[in-house]
């Protein structure tokens, strides 16, 4: 079903978003990773915030890490065949007749596929370990450490986004959709957050999740 709608949302993308086929296709996966991503981030403080028991894993979460992941991946895949026919190696290493830092790209380009090569390695890794036969092999509080680079990948996904709005002079549109997702995202995990406190501070008021 999560897979099902992805898939479903990111064709009609490719029908109404501009440009060429390959380049609606890296928006498509690219917005609807960021939602999958950002769903995945605010399941555990929706349970808070409804007073709801929150697991350490539960399937509707990992389901959508996973989906999120597989759009990530594919969009990673995609946006690196955009630019630099048969040199890849320029979205990440300094052009000819520049040095950058240690042979690196260090324009906005560059930076920006830095971060997203990071953010895809942590969806990569947050994905391997989303099933249980990882949960009980490294238990639980190692478990938990990892998957809570997620707040990193959410940082370093938004920053990414963030620079290639500005780089690509995006339509309104896309770029308020994409405000919308980051604000949505920052505005859940405060509010558990909040939650969370209050509950620390109030034990016989609150039954905690």
């Amino acid at each position: 079903m999560i897979g099902g709608g992805g898939v479903a949302i990111a064709a009609l993308l490719v029908l109404l978003l501009p440009g060429s086929f390959r380049e609606r296709c890296s928006l498509a996966t690219a917005y609807v990773g960021l939602g999958l991503l950002v769903v995945t981030l605010s399941l555990g403080p929706l349970n808070v915030l409804r007073g709801r028991p929150n697991p350490v894993s539960f399937d509707r979460r990992r389901d959508t890490g996973i989906w999120a992941a597989l759009f990530g991946v594919g969009h990673t895949a995609l946006g690196l065949t955009m630019h630099f026919t048969g040199r890849m190696h320029l979205y990440f290493l300094a052009p000819p007749g520049q040095h950058g830092l240690f042979g690196l790209r260090t324009d906005a380009f560059g930076a920006a596929n830095h971060v997203g090569l990071i953010a895809t390695a942590l969806l990569l890794l947050l994905a391997l370990i989303s099933n249980d036969r990882s949960l009980r092999r490294l238990g639980t509080t190692k478990w938990r450490g990892i998957q809570r680079w997620a707040y990193l990948l959410a940082a370093l996904t938004i920053l990414h986004g963030a620079i290639y709005q500005v780089l690509e002079k995006r339509r309104l549109l896309l770029v308020s959709l994409f405000v919308a997702m980051a604000l949505a995202l920052a505005a859940v995990q405060l509010a558990g957050r909040r939650r969370m406190l209050a509950m620390r501070h109030a034990p016989d008021q609150v039954t905690p999740p």
